[in-house]
């Protein structure tokens, strides 16, 4: 396959593949003009790194999943460590924006919306204070 069939089969662009070939995700064969020749280990690589890129996980992490995808003597135990660190990541990221929701809300119920010029919410951007 060459690598616009591949970014269609995979629902990845053509520019992300060339990332992870960059990065060594991916080690394509090369034709005689130069070409990249995609075979299907590498659809399902890609197949794999865009369902954990769907799920958050960053490079480094989706270098750890797949090369533990691909270490058949692997402990599942190193890749649910992986997956509850990124859990708590996404928990320590809802908190943030609860916080900032909370925040954004209080400052909106305190600011009249009105003619005047005062305003809690550009208070709060200028000096942290507000209201």
């Amino acid at each position: 396959m060459n690598i616009g069939e591949v970014a269609e089969r995979s629902g990845i662009p053509t520019k992300t593949i060339r990332y992870y070939e960059d990065i060594g995700f991916l080690h394509p064969k090369r034709n005689e003009n130069g070409y990249r020749i995609f075979e299907e280990t590498e659809l399902h690589k890609l197949t794999f790194i865009g369902r954990a890129r769907s799920l958050g996980f960053n490079i480094e992490e989706c270098r750890a999943l797949l090369a533990l995808y691909e270490d058949k003597e692997r402990g599942s135990s190193d890749v649910k460590k992986i997956a509850q660190q990124h859990v708590q990541e996404i928990e320590a990221k809802i908190a943030d924006l609860i916080a900032m929701r909370d925040t954004l809300t209080h400052l909106i119920t305190a600011c009249a919306g009105d003619h005047r010029p005062d305003c809690p919410i550009l208070d709060n951007l200028s000096d942290g204070k507000g209201e």
